[in-house]
């Protein structure tokens, strides 16, 4: 059956029910529009789901995304929600050993503890002062910017208009960031913790001339318009629930186990082609939405793909019986462990981190940052668990790119995980495997996710969370009026690949829809 030939049977098909495809559905859904979402897996909610990782153990994880930043809180409003998420009280902590003494750097719990942190570990003011200063700067950026992501795409000059500050444009915008971060910061730790929001998913160096690092800072600086990351109350899935309960009670077919074949359109009218465990079937409609990659838009519908992505993350999800002491017993580990922990996260031992795996060899010394979710929200654990003082550990580890994994991805998971762990070993008072609770077979609750993974998994390409490198949040040749428009008129990408994609936000999503609507005349 050819598109012209084909009966309307949906205004709208989306392939794809992660949460990007679920606010598409629920806004599309709420017009009137008769919408159905076709997703590969038993499951709806993508990469932003929670599960029982561990058997027998009554421990309600999320998986893989597991903060919440860019969610605008109009979607969150227009959808009717119920969704919330809680504050962490302390931003960071970061371990060091300074004259031979076990220190650290604690950013959180007021003004005044994080002053006095600072002058500790720096012996002066000047970084304090240094940080305000520059956090100011990303901050007037984010009241600016973020309330653009869910709007028509400015051009580069509408939004630097917007910014209208030429140091903050220049320093995010035009220069790598690891020029600004060693003019105006002295102290290696600090200099390392600004420069993590750099590399979330992103293989980077601070001085990369691609500016990709700059793209990554600036989406994890600009949340809310504030740059705060949240606790998703329930954990990442009781989101993608409330979604799909949104748009399911808005009319929205929700089709799991439904796997997307082929997508054939003339431009105005458009088939989808899935299969199901009985075979396969036509589901027609004047507008096709994809929530999957840019790479698997291609395969669709034809078209050349894009360049391939990499990941480079590895990502592990721990249940521990208690929390482990630190060396630095200046910090109570509720703390410590409340907000960023950050390992070997130092600038010199980032920039080596991302020459030795840019040669081909795991970083001897892999950095990544840790963080306690049910210190935050203990609702995640049972309640005999949190009685017993259980936590969870989230652990994500930077400047592993999937290319270390293509050999032998098992081994060389397993090696780096060992690695990884040592390090954050060298800063605790007790082994962290004495810590670790065990599930019903015994076996220690650790559970770890290459980029390769993430590929076989949820179809990742080369493992990258962000489906592929992320943009500027701006118009650029051939981006569109939302930046989710392809080459096709009534086929649109309304996953992370999208312009202003990457995270969990629900931006494409939202813009996706609004570009039908437009289109529609509604």
């Amino acid at each position: 059956m050819s598109a012209h030939e084909a009966t309307l049977s949906h205004d709208v098909v989306i392939i794809g029910g992660g949460h990007n495809g679920l606010v598409a559905a629920a806004y599309l859904a709420r017009a009137g529009r008769s919408v159905l979402v076709l997703e590969r897996l038993g499951r709806t909610g993508g990469a932003a789901v929670s599960t029982r990782p561990f058997t027998g153990v009554d421990a309600r994880l999320s998986r893989y995304s597991y903060l919440v930043s860019l969610l605008p809180r109009k979607i969150v409003r227009d959808l009717g929600l119920d969704f919330r998420v809680r504050a962490r009280q302390i931003s960071s902590y970061t371990p060091v050993e300074r004259g031979g003494r076990a220190t650290g750097l604690l950013v959180g719990g007021g003004e005044r503890r994080t002053r006095e942190a600072f002058e500790r570990l720096t012996g002066g003011e000047r970084e304090y002062a240094a940080w305000q200063s520059f956090y100011g700067l990303t901050g007037h950026v984010a009241e600016r910017v973020f309330p653009t992501l869910t709007e028509p795409l400015p051009t580069r000059a509408e939004l630097r208009r917007r910014v209208d500050d030429d140091e903050a444009w220049r320093v995010l915008f035009e220069e790598p960031i690891g020029a600004a971060i060693e003019d105006r910061f002295a102290d290696d730790v600090v200099r390392g913790v600004v420069l993590t929001d750099a590399l979330i998913g992103t293989f980077a160096d601070a001085h990369e001339a691609s500016l990709a690092q700059n793209r990554c800072f600036l989406y994890h600086v600009i949340g809310g318009g504030t740059g705060a990351w949240d606790v998703p109350v329930g954990g990442m899935g009781a989101l993608t629930d409330a979604l799909a309960s949104a748009a399911r009670g808005a009319g929205a077919v929700l089709a799991t186990g439904h796997e997307a074949l082929r997508v054939h359109t003339d431009g105005r009218r458009a088939e989808v082609t899935y299969r199901t465990a009985d075979g396969e079937g036509l589901a027609a409609a004047r507008h096709v939405l994809v929530g999957a990659s840019p790479q698997e838009l291609a395969a669709l519908t034809g078209d050349t793909p894009p360049e391939p992505a990499e990941g480079a993350q590895l990502k592990v999800n721990m249940l521990l019986r208690r929390l482990p002491r630190l060396r630095d017993s200046s910090v109570d580990p509720r703390e410590a462990f409340a907000g960023t922990f950050h390992i070997a996260e130092g600038y010199r031992q980032l920039a080596t981190a991302h020459a030795q795996a840019a040669t081909g060899h795991l970083p001897a010394v892999p950095p990544s940052e840790i963080y306690c979710h049910s210190l935050t929200d203990p609702t995640i654990l049972a309640p005999d668990l949190v009685a017993r003082g259980y936590q969870t550990l989230t652990l994500f580890g930077l400047h592993t790119p999937a290319r270390l994994f293509r050999r032998d991805n098992d081994a060389v998971r397993a090696r780096l995980l060992d690695l990884t762990l040592a390090q954050l070993d060298a800063h605790l008072a007790e082994p962290l495997a004495d810590c670790l609770a065990t599930d019903a077979d015994g076996r220690p609750c650790v559970e770890a996710r290459t980029p390769l993974d993430l590929e076989r998994d949820l179809r990742l390409p080369g493992g990258n969370i962000f489906h592929r490198a992320l943009s500027w949040p701006y118009a650029q040749e051939g981006t569109g009026r939302w930046g989710v428009e392809t080459r096709h008129g009534n086929v649109l990408l309304c996953g992370a690949g999208a312009v202003r994609g990457g995270g969990v936000s629900g931006v494409p999503g939202h813009n996706a829809a609004m570009a039908v609507l437009e289109r529609d005349g509604t």
